[in-house]
């Protein structure tokens, strides 16, 4: 038993020792990503520190990053860890999970947002679509240039197709019109992902860039076309090129395996050798 409470008492100053080591970062707030049993924890109480332990690892890198921390596994040098701030920490409860909220970071641009739904079905959806908006925002911060939506680009395209196919000869320019038709369809597409029943959406939005300079698109909204410079529906010019870019390739794979099954088999000869 002496040797137990030896042991013990020992264990108990390597706790003591880490501590005050993490006291003399002068921080008033220390979170761990394992466990932080109740010695260390009553040592930090004592000291007016609070201490939260179990923090996941993507929840705690991003919290360095908002906060101007630094993530640290030794305590040895103090004066080169940096430490990070936020006006406030508390616990709120969200549904039947219980949360903390670290606002007023020093990094104001970063937030969190929580997902619910009635079915897991719903949440995934929800969260898909969110990841969707958000890489389209970081593609328009890598590259600025943007377009108008409400397929403008689409059918400024179609017509810029059309004309290059008129001057065209042979078959490319059956393919060129084929191009066009399917660039004309997105306008269309994106009426019906609305609900509104336009009819001919394509041959409403054929004539637009002549007539206002490709600003003027869908309004899903009313229902009819406008000037989609002026009411702000832009999207990235990066998003866009990358539709045209897997859809292009999307159908030339089509094309390339339908021309595979329509080819006709190799005739073989009849094998005449001996076995």
């Amino acid at each position: 038993m002496a040797k137990i409470a030896e042991l013990e008492s020992a264990e108990k100053e390597k706790m003591k020792d880490k501590v005050n080591k993490i006291l003399k970062h002068g921080c008033n707030v220390f979170i761990n990503r394992q466990l932080i049993y109740n010695y260390p924890e009553q040592l930090f109480a004592d000291a007016g520190i609070m201490a939260i332990e179990h923090a996941d690892f993507d929840g705690i890198e991003r919290l360095a990053l908002v906060t101007g921390g630094e993530i640290v596994s030794t305590f040895d040098a103090p004066e080169t860890v940096r430490l990070g701030k936020c006006d406030l920490i508390e616990q709120v409860m969200i549904g039947e999970d219980i949360l903390l909220r670290f606002s007023g970071v020093l990094l104001g641009e970063a937030c969190t947002i929580i997902i619910r739904g009635a079915t897991q079905q719903i949440v995934d959806e929800a969260e898909r679509s969110l990841h969707d908006a958000l890489c389209v925002l970081t593609a328009t911060v890598k590259e600025s240039r943007i377009i108008c939506g409400g397929g403008c680009a689409e059918t400024a395209m179609a017509v810029a197709v059309t004309k290059a196919a008129a001057t065209t000869p042979g078959k490319e320019a059956i393919a060129m019109e084929a191009f066009t038709r399917a660039l004309l369809q997105l306008p269309t597409i994106i009426a019906d992902n609305a609900g509104l029943r336009l009819c001919s959406t394509g041959e409403r939005t054929k004539g637009c860039p002549q007539r206002r300079q490709y600003t003027t698109g869908l309004n899903m909204d009313k229902g009819e076309l406008a000037d989609l410079q002026a009411q702000g529906v832009t999207e990235s010019i990066r998003g866009e090129r990358q539709v045209l870019q897997s859809a292009v390739e999307a159908a030339e794979m089509i094309l390339r395996v339908d021309d595979i099954i329509k080819a006709a088999p190799r005739r073989r000869t009849e094998d005449r050798g001996f076995c």
